[in-house]
């Protein structure tokens, strides 16, 4: 059942990162980042009030329930973790390819699959094995690929920046399971959103707006809206499935890696990107290396 719970917000995570892409074209990143977590935190705010002033909510999935303060300070652990992804993530999105960092995301699990071997013991049979490596091949061809472009993965700091995301992105996954060890869904994904519109009200203040006329303007996009909804599902559904006692992190980190098909398609579509067929292979490479992984679950 988990793994369907995975499938779906692999899509969902798809819509959010093609939002994502069309909002920050041209657009200031960090005014969007805290536009999608002041949304994201507005759609759980109702949820917050109603738990904590009624009983309509009692025993249902959406209840939100009182904590202890060590807690929080667990959610807000994650809160920073996601928002370094995030950060790092955006400016890559804004400046590279969608064909470029999706599959570089797409080999997010990898270094998910070496965290949990290390801290949650899970062990790699031989599909994962093929798995692992399929998709450090796909990160070396995908290198080759982007030269085309005037890409150079050695000194291009974007990418630096989407390999910062991706290892944030495997850090956070690996925290999640810890997290839902003890906590349940609605703490996690509400709190972790609260926390980020904070933190990204200081950055906003302190970074961006001093220095706002000497960079990128901001520009108001209805998709910074999609961002917020698309993610807010994704997110509630990934927690959902990582809940129930028999997941593992890493299987449910590289199905939803596979959302990089809709963005790979995107790309292709409706922003109109270059160099598809070798890109295609390299994608090609990362989805069978995601078909090992799954073999080696069943």
């Amino acid at each position: 059942m988990w793994i369907t719970f995975a499938f779906i917000s692999a899509f969902l995570l798809g819509c959010y990162e093609v939002s994502k892409k069309h909002a920050l074209n041209g657009n200031a990143v960090l005014p969007v980042l805290f536009l999608n977590t002041l949304i994201s935190s507005l759609l759980f705010l109702p949820f917050i009030i109603i738990s904590y002033t009624t009983n309509w909510l009692d025993g249902t999935m959406f209840y939100v329930p009182h904590v202890s303060f060590e807690t929080h300070l667990s959610v807000f652990l994650k809160s920073m973790i996601v928002l370094t992804s995030w950060i790092s993530g955006y400016f890559s999105v804004k400046h590279l390819p969608l064909t470029i960092t999706g599959p570089i995301k797409a080999t997010q699990p990898v270094t998910t699959l070496l965290g949990a071997m290390i801290i949650f013991g899970e062990r790699l049979n031989l599909y994962q094995w093929i798995g692992v490596s399929l998709a450090l091949l796909s990160f070396f061809l995908l290198s080759t690929s982007g030269k085309k472009e005037g890409i150079r993965f050695s000194n291009n700091k974007w990418i630096v920046y989407a390999v910062i995301s991706m290892i944030c992105g495997a850090c956070s996954g690996l925290y999640d399971k810890h997290l839902m060890k003890t906590l349940d869904v609605m703490t996690v994904q509400v709190w972790f959103n609260v926390y980020q519109v904070f933190i990204m009200g200081i950055i906003l203040v302190f970074l961006w707006y001093p220095q706002r006329k000497k960079t990128t303007p901001f520009v108001w996009k209805w998709s910074i809206v999609l961002i917020s909804l698309f993610l807010a599902m994704a997110d509630w559904v990934y927690f959902y499935a990582l809940s129930f006692p028999d997941s593992m992190i890493s299987i449910v980190s590289m199905v939803r890696r596979s959302n990089v098909l809709i963005t790979f398609l995107a790309g292709a579509i409706f922003f109109h990107e270059k160099n598809l067929k070798n890109k295609a292979i390299d994608l090609f490479l990362v989805l069978l290396g995601m078909i090992f992984l799954y073999l080696g679950t069943i």
